[in-house]
């Protein structure tokens, strides 16, 4: 009976050499058919093929933007999605992700912003995402909580103009009763990086994601996820970190 007994204990066991699946928490603010808060979306489905055939599993969260940023330092998340690079004091790795379609929103009365004479202009985007960083001559500028109420900024002339990723401004633009009062200008194409917790697991995981880039762009296994979502594919124009392709302020992909 004690050989069975001890049989069925070591039969119990986790073979040796073997992971066990591990989870890892990402939290991102929510963006329409990016980040869902039912976890459905590009970004979402991004991070399930970088991480999930490496034996992970993507747990999301949806939370504001600077929460997110929050939760990764404080080690209650190991990743926050939709950062420009360097922007935090955090870990980075080598690849973006994708890249974000900096657009202007403004009254269609007004000219289009010239993008080297941003100075110029009043402006507005959402708190905490550090535009002016990466902005040339940036000095006038808002931050709002949300974007209700960015349509009414621009018709009492607080702001001249409202900066956001274009898919976000066109969110802003269906709620409007009147969308051809209003002009859309394209800015800047700004790489996207995934922010890592700056621990042992936030450096295992930031080396993996790394590693699967290095394998999964050049097989262009990503690009049926963009095709999916109907969204440009990045990496014809970023090309791999370190290249001589770039894109920044006043590139445009029409």
């Amino acid at each position: 009976m004690a050989k069975w007994i001890w049989l069925v204990l070591f039969m119990s066991l986790p073979l040796a050499g073997r992971a066990e699946p591990g989870n890892i928490r990402v939290v991102s603010e929510e963006w329409a058919d990016y980040t869902n808060a039912d976890g459905t979306g590009l970004a979402w489905d991004l991070l399930r093929a970088i991480f999930e055939p490496a034996g992970y599993k993507v747990q999301v969260r949806t939370d504001l933007y600077l929460r997110s940023i929050g939760l990764v330092r404080d080690g209650q998340a190991d990743i926050w999605v939709g950062s420009y690079h360097q922007e935090r004091e955090v870990l980075y790795p080598r690849w973006p992700y994708d890249v974000d379609h900096i657009y202007a929103l403004g009254s269609a009365r007004n000219p289009a912003p010239k993008p080297d004479h941003l100075g110029d202009y009043r402006l507005a985007w959402v708190h905490g995402y550090e535009l002016q960083r990466y902005l040339p001559g940036v000095r006038d500028y808002q931050q709002v909580q949300r974007r209700v109420g960015i349509l009414s900024m621009l018709d009492k002339g607080r702001i001249d103009y409202y900066i956001d990723a274009h898919s976000e401004i066109q969110v802003i633009l269906q709620a409007a009763p009147n969308p051809q009062d209003y002009r859309l200008s394209h800015l800047a194409e700004l790489p996207l990086y995934l922010g890592f917790a700056n621990t042992s697991e936030g450096h295992r995981l930031r080396d993996l994601f790394d590693r699967r880039m290095d394998e999964l762009v050049p097989a262009g296994a990503l690009r049926p996820i963009f095709a999916r979502w109907q969204q440009p594919y990045p990496f014809d124009r970023i090309g791999k970190p370190g290249s001589t392709a770039s894109i920044g302020v006043g590139d445009n992909l029409e």
